[in-house]
C-alpha cells in the first residue's frame, strides 16, 4: 500500500484549490501577499538596520571610557582608583581589565580566581583583531547574566565594559515602532484602495474570461455538431436504402430479407450508441454540477468487466489481468467511473488485435489513486497518440466504423477523468501495446 505523505506545500496549495474564489478576490489576495511580504522584509531589514546603528552608537560611548581607562592606566592611575572616581557612562557597568593573551586582571564585579581566558569572546577577539569590538546578548560565563559588551584595545592591556541586559536596554536598543506604525497603516491603507481597483480590473478580466469561454463552448458545439451530422449521414443513408428496398414490393427470398433488417437494427444500434455517447459528453460539459456523486468501489467496477468479458464468445474475448492489491474508494458518478473501465475495454477489443488486457494499481494515497490500463496489441503511431482523446478521431477510419465505433469512447473517459479532478496520457507499451494511465482524486 502506498501511503506517501504529502508536503506543506501541497496540503496548502490544495487547500487553496478547495476555497472557490473569485477571480478579482484571488487577484487581490495575490497582490497583498507580495505587498506584505514586501513591506515586512522593508521593516525586518529596517529594524535590523536601525539596532544595529544603535547598537554601534551604545559601543561607541562604551569604547569612549575605555579609551579614557586605557590612558589613565598607561600614565600610572591604579585600576581601583580611575574606576571610583571617575563617572561611569552607565550604572551597574561591569569593567574588565585583560591582557593581550586573555588573562583577566581586574573586574569590579566577579573574583579574578573565577575569570578564565577571555581571548575567545567575540568582542576581545575582535578588538585585538580591529582595535575595537562589541557584542549584543551573550551570556556571561562568571555570573549567568546577559550583557552588551564593548572592548577596546590598548598597547598593553585591554579594556571590556558591558551594560546588563535590562529593561532599560531594551528601550535603548528597540526600533522605532512610530515608524513602524506608520508604515503599518500606509500597508493597510494601501491594501484597502488595493481591494477596489482589483475588484474593478478582476470583474472586467472575469467578463473578458466567461466571454472567451463562452466562444470557446460555442465553437465545440458547433464543431460536435458538425461531427454529429457528418456521423449521422451514412448510417441514415443505409438504414433509408434498406427501408426503401424493403417497402418497394420487390421479391426477396427470405435471406436477403432477413439481411436487410439485420443491416438495419445495427446502423439503427450505432446511431443509438453514438446519441447517447454526444449526450453523456454535453451532460459532462454543461451540467456537470448536475452529476451526482456517492461512494464508489472500483474493484466493483473491475468485477463487472471481467464478467462482461467472460460473456463474449471466446475467439473474440481478450484474457483479462487484474492487479489490485486492496480496494480502492472514490467519491465520484458510479456511470461516469464506469465508462472510463468500459471505453477503454471496448477500444482494446476492436482495435488492438492483442489477446491481453490489464488493469494494475499504481498508487493509492489518501487523497488519489493512479491506476494504468494497458494491452499487447499493435499499439498506435507516436505521431497519433496526442490525438487519440479528440473527438471523432480515428486512427483507422474505415476500420472503425466498421467496428461500430462512433468514434467518442476515448473523449469520454478523457471528459470523465477531468470530471473526477484527474488526468490521463496515452502512451505505447515498451513490448506493444497502448498503455492508458490515469488518475482519480478520492474527494471533490
Amino acid at each position: 500500500m502506498h501511503t506517501d505523505r504529502i508536503s506543506l506545500p501541497d496540503q496548502v496549495l490544495a487547500m487553496a484549490s478547495a476555497i472557490k474564489l473569485s477571480f478579482h478576490k484571488r487577484l487581490f489576495l495575490q497582490l497583498i501577499a507580495y505587498s506584505w511580504a514586501i513591506v515586512l522584509c522593508f521593516i525586518g531589514f529596517q529594524y535590523l538596520h536601525e539596532k544595529e546603528y544603535k547598537s554601534k552608537s551604545l559601543s561607541a560611548q562604551l569604547q569612549q571610557y575605555n579609551l579614557h581607562l586605557l590612558v589613565a592606566i598607561e600614565e600610572g592611575t591604579p585600576y581601583d582608583e580611575y574606576v571610583s572616581t571617575h563617572e561611569k557612562p552607565f550604572d551597574d557597568l561591569r569593567i574588565s581589565i585583560m591582557t593581550h593573551s586573555g588573562q583577566v586582571v581586574y573586574d569590579n564585579t566577579v573574583p579574578l580566581d573565577s575569570l578564565d581566558n577571555h581571548s575567545t569572546r567575540p568582542e576581545v577577539a575582535a578588538a585585538l583583531r580591529n582595535g575595537a569590538g562589541y557584542h549584543i546578548g551573550r551570556q556571561s560565563a562568571s555570573n549567568g547574566q546577559e550583557y552588551f559588551y564593548s572592548a577596546t584595545r590598548g598597547e598593553n592591556l585591554v579594556v571590556r565594559t558591558a551594560i546588563p541586559y535590562s529593561a532599560s536596554l531594551n528601550v535603548l536598543l528597540a526600533a522605532d515602532w512610530t515608524f513602524l506604525a506608520v508604515m503599518i497603516s500606509i500597508s493597510l491603507a494601501m491594501s484597502i484602495l488595493a481591494y477596489f481597483s482589483t475588484r474593478r480590473l478582476g470583474q472586467d478580466i472575469e467578463r473578458v474570461n466567461l466571454y472567451e469561454a463562452e466562444q470557446e463552448r460555442n465553437r465545440l458545439k458547433r464543431q460536435l455538431t458538425n461531427n454529429i451530422n457528418h456521423e449521422l449521414k451514412t448510417p441514415v443513408a443505409s438504414i433509408q436504402v434498406c427501408l426503401e428496398t424493403l417497402l418497394s414490393g420487390i421479391s426477396l427470398s427470405d435471406e436477403k430479407r432477413q439481411e436487410l433488417i439485420e443491416r438495419c437494427y445495427s446502423h439503427n444500434e450505432r446511431l443509438r450508441r453514438l446519441l447517447d455517447d454526444v449526450s453523456l459528453i454535453t451532460r459532462m460539459e454543461d451540467g456537470s454540477y448536475l452529476i451526482s456523486r456517492e461512494r464508489v468501489v472500483l474493484n466493483y467496477i473491475i468485477n463487472e468487466i471481467a464478467e462482461e468479458l467472460e460473456a463474449i464468445p471466446e475467439e473474440e474475448r481478450l484474457a483479462l489481468n487484474v492487479d489490485f492489491d486492496e480496494e480502492v474508494v472514490v467519491e465520484g458518478n458510479l456511470s461516469l467511473i464506469g465508462s472510463i473501465f468500459s471505453n477503454l475495454t471496448e477500444n482494446a477489443i476492436a482495435y488492438s488485435e492483442g489477446k491481453n488486457i490489464s488493469i494494475k494499481l499504481i498508487e493509492n494515497t489518501e487523497d488519489y489513486c493512479r491506476i494504468r490500463f494497458e494491452d499487447d496489441g499493435k499499439g498506435v503511431d507516436k505521431e497519433q497518440l496526442p490525438r487519440l482523446f479528440e473527438r471523432f478521431y480515428r486512427v483507422d477510419k474505415g476500420r472503425s466504423r466498421k467496428m461500430g465505433g462512433t468514434g467518442l469512447g476515448l473523449a469520454i473517459v478523457k471528459h470523465a477523468v477531468q470530471f473526477h479532478g484527474g488526468t490521463i496520457t496515452a502512451s505505447n507499451c515498451p513490448n506493444g501495446g497502448l498503455r492508458f494511465d490515469f488518475t482519480l482524486r478520492k474527494h471533490d
